[in-house]
């Protein structure tokens, strides 16, 4: 059985140990700080996150569209957000475990996936906010290298056939920051990376 995106659970975990790492030197105050997404504060981030690993095991689970959407904003963080998140990440990666999952067809917001490619874009989005929350914080913002090589690799590929994608030059913003500043010449690849999301 051939796979598009080889050993994806794995690095979902990763990315999810990323903004963990984050996550666990979030200070009291810190929670109503702003965040480079300008619409979240600090705990609007981590609810996204958290409410987005959730959904996503619905959408597994024969969840739809619809369904993500309207429970896009639900609190998802209750009195232990950092606990919730964490526990998330694991059931998420849990569902992503089961037979057959990762060749499932999806409902994805921003069209049909499997399992596979849902994963992958799932992967990316929680590396970008990796990086959110550490500049809302205060907190190291490197990022882990090679997921970020990874990420930049197969950028096309994890968003291939959606209805938007970061790197489609028409794409409407609507769920992707357009991207910042013009490229410069020798730039990182992790700034690279994150001009294209739109820091």
């Amino acid at each position: 059985m051939s796979y598009r995106f080889a050993g994806i659970i794995d690095r979902y975990l990763l990315s999810g140990s990323e903004f963990t790492h984050r996550l666990r030197a979030v200070r009291a105050e810190q929670w109503t700080a702003p965040t480079p997404c300008a619409e979240w504060d600090v705990r609007h981030l981590v609810n996204h996150m958290t409410r987005g690993n959730l959904n996503y095991v619905s959408l597994l689970d024969g969840g739809s569209a619809a369904d993500f959407l309207r429970l896009r904003d639900e609190d998802a963080l209750g009195s232990d957000p950092v606990g919730a998140y964490i526990r998330s990440v694991r059931e998420c990666a849990e569902a992503f475990r089961r037979p057959g999952v990762l060749q499932q067809t999806l409902d994805y917001p921003l069209g049909p996936v499997t399992g596979e490619q849902a994963l992958a874009v799932r992967t990316t989005d929680a590396t970008i906010h990796t990086w959110d929350l550490a500049r809302a914080v205060n907190a190291p913002e490197k990022l882990d290298p090679e997921l970020v090589a990874w990420i930049e690799e197969h950028l096309a590929k994890i968003y291939a056939g959606l209805a938007e994608s970061p790197v489609s030059a028409d794409t409407t913003h609507r769920f992707f920051a357009a991207p910042g500043a013009p490229p410069v010449a020798g730039e990182a690849r992790q700034a690279r990376l994150l001009r294209l999301f739109g820091r």
